[in-house]
């Protein structure tokens, strides 16, 4: 009994490892991971934790995270274009009902300079718009409200050598 309980316990942090180094788009990429599962053990049984699918290129398109007793939480699906830009983001609930989209837009240098969300029932929520310096990093995230209305702003400094 005891190694049998030792060896689940390897297995598990094994394939924890795993997990954790599979997340990264290089490694998935480089490995043709196609399908990523995460799952957790309690009280005795295994349960899914998350399921990551990829596309050829590395990134996710989809993600499914489970609550504790395995059935679906939550679902996201993103779609890309050809450079590898995060177009658009649905999530789901449990019951497969849209809950969030988020559509993101690019300039011509593939800088994201706007992210719109909306909720389920397709009404704007907020918007983000991205502004960036003259070295193509990012200098400012202004906040709309879903009338248009600004209500904050983030903005990034950087020190160079």
């Amino acid at each position: 009994m005891m190694k049998k309980g030792f060896f689940v316990t390897v297995l598990f942090l094994v394939l924890s490892v795993f997990q954790l180094s599979a997340q990264s788009k290089k490694e998935v990429k480089k490995y043709a991971i196609k399908v990523s599962t995460s799952t957790v053990y309690e009280d005795g049984k295994y349960v899914n934790d998350k399921k990551t699918t990829f596309d050829k290129e590395g990134n996710v398109i989809e993600e499914i995270e489970y609550g504790k007793g395995g059935e679906i939480k939550s679902i996201k699906r993103i779609k890309y274009n050809a450079e590898g830009d995060e177009l658009e983001e649905l999530e789901y609930n449990g019951a497969n009902e849209l809950v969030e989209r988020k559509v993101y837009k690019y300039n011509s240098l593939g800088e994201k300079v706007e992210e719109t969300i909306y909720d389920g029932t397709g009404k704007v929520k907020k918007r983000h718009v991205y502004t960036y310096n003259a070295q193509g990093l990012k200098s400012e995230k202004k906040t709309y409200d879903a009338s248009g209305k600004y209500i904050a702003s983030k903005k990034f400094q950087y020190e160079v050598k």
